[in-house]
């Protein structure tokens, strides 16, 4: 059992998977773990980047910036620039305290691309506050693992019956 958990911890710690894949997979692969089991090693393998990433992305996109391989540059200058614009842009649509509930949203729907990485990307882009970000980005976790964990159980459940 120790193994199926970190299966399913590991796979939602990963970019742009997260636990939009590693619940599916739990259910799918039918690991034997209680769904409620799921869930909670899902959202907290999810969760555990995010901290790292706040407080260390914006650095290395800017460090980025400054090195002289230019794929790398041009890379991390278009993120930079492209982070900006895009929080400029969401900063003004939805004033400073709309913007954590936008973010909320943002890493609630289970779209690829729109997970908590993202999300913890543009909030250090933006230099958003720490604490809010990390009610905004577990809250939307949450909703994303209830609506994954929904899917995936009638998805399956229609497929294979039961």
């Amino acid at each position: 059992m120790f193994w199926k958990i970190l299966i399913v911890l590991f796979i939602s710690m990963v970019p742009l998977i997260e636990l939009r894949g590693a619940i599916p997979v739990a259910v799918g692969m039918d690991l034997g773990l209680p769904e409620w089991l799921v869930l909670i090693v899902a959202i907290i393998g999810n969760v555990i980047p995010v901290p790292i990433i706040f407080f260390f992305a914006r650095m290395v996109l800017e460090w980025g910036s400054k090195c002289k391989w230019k794929p790398f540059k041009e890379f991390c200058d278009f993120c930079l620039k492209k982070g900006e614009k895009g929080g400029q842009k969401l900063l003004q649509k939805t004033g400073k305290y709309g913007t954590y509930f936008a973010l909320f949203l943002f890493v609630a729907i289970p779209l690829p691309g729109t997970g908590a990485w993202t999300g913890t990307l543009a909030a250090s882009i933006l230099n958003l506050d720490f604490k809010k970000t990390m009610v905004a980005i577990i809250a939307g976790v949450l909703l994303a693992g209830l609506i994954m964990l929904a899917i995936s159980l009638g998805f399956f459940k229609v497929l294979f019956g039961g």
